[in-house]
């Protein structure tokens, strides 16, 4: 950020911010300023806009200046702010889970929609595996007021993550953060089946992680993204328990990339117990979530 006579405004700030990552190729560079600039300002990004000749102090230009600079080398803007936005609701991020995407919200508006539009759901049980952030437990938990959510984690940092996330979204009556592997965590007090199980687990191929943008592979948690050999080693094992966990008539969602829709279609049709396996696509019109159905 070049010195200068002329005071810094937040417009200038803002456009100046704007240009340079534009130039670094920074994804949506102008919204990656107003989050910085919020954040180190303590204001929600519209009051950048109703300020917009206010001039930054010394003290707060200096540490605009320092995350600025970190944004130039990849690192993502939610874990310079601490914060990520998912289903119109704000989380806590941390280096020990992954930061939530867009792509991920398919799963939850679809699981909406199924309690919505199917008798008998209004109070659903549902089971978030490798719950991360908390991130889609919290979602389900919001727009669904009477789920009642257990979501497992393995990581001991990251249910930290999720359990203050849950708590600030004053959740934690239906949400229960556990932690464990898988299944393994579920509550030995409530051993019950579930209406519902959702999951976004690790996806990517081992072989395909280092080449993974830099602000993805060298930030992010490595245990949320290597699904294995062929990214869907952690889906095996969830479909290969879930009928136990299901309810006769009982849903799974499970996120997966783009280009597994085909392999994870036969993945389900190794158990009998599932059945009307199918993809449901993004907004893009991507493959992203496999959903199957308990019959026995």
């Amino acid at each position: 950020m070049p010195d200068s006579s002329a005071p810094w405004t937040i417009q200038r700030l803002l456009e100046w911010t704007a240009s340079f990552f534009l130039r670094k190729g920074i994804d949506s560079p102008r919204l990656c300023a107003e989050l910085l600039l919020a954040h180190v300002l303590n204001v929600p990004r519209i009051k950048l806009y109703t300020n917009y000749q206010r001039v930054v102090s010394p003290k707060d230009l200096a540490a605009y200046r320092r995350l600025v600079a970190r944004a130039a080398e990849d690192e993502p803007i939610a874990h310079l702010t601490g914060r990520a936005h998912f289903f119109n609701l704000e989380f806590e991020v941390t280096r020990d889970v992954l930061i939530p995407r867009p792509d991920t919200e398919t799963l939850v508006e679809n699981v909406i929609q199924l309690v919505r539009h199917q008798s008998g759901l209004e109070s659903p049980r549902v089971l978030d595996l490798c719950t991360g952030s908390g991130c889609i437990a919290a979602a389900i938990a919001f727009h669904v007021r009477g789920a009642v959510v257990v979501a497992t984690e393995l990581k001991p940092a990251a249910v930290a993550v999720a359990q203050r996330n849950v708590q600030r979204l004053d959740l934690s009556q239906r949400v229960l953060v556990q932690q464990g592997h898988l299944f393994d965590a579920i509550p030995a007090v409530d051993r019950q089946p579930f209406d519902l199980i959702v999951a976004n687990p690790p996806y990517i191929p081992t072989a395909q992680i280092p080449a993974l943008d830099r602000s993805v592979r060298d930030y992010e948690p490595v245990e949320a993204l290597d699904g294995g050999l062929d990214g869907l080693s952690m889906h095996r094992r969830i479909l290969s328990q879930a009928p136990q966990w299901l309810v006769v008539g009982g849903h799974i969602f499970l996120e997966i990339a783009f280009d597994q829709g085909p392999l994870a279609l036969e993945i389900a049709a190794e158990h009998p117990r599932l059945a009307e396996a199918r993809i449901l696509a993004d907004h893009a019109g991507r493959d992203r979530v496999l959903t199957a159905k308990r019959i026995s």
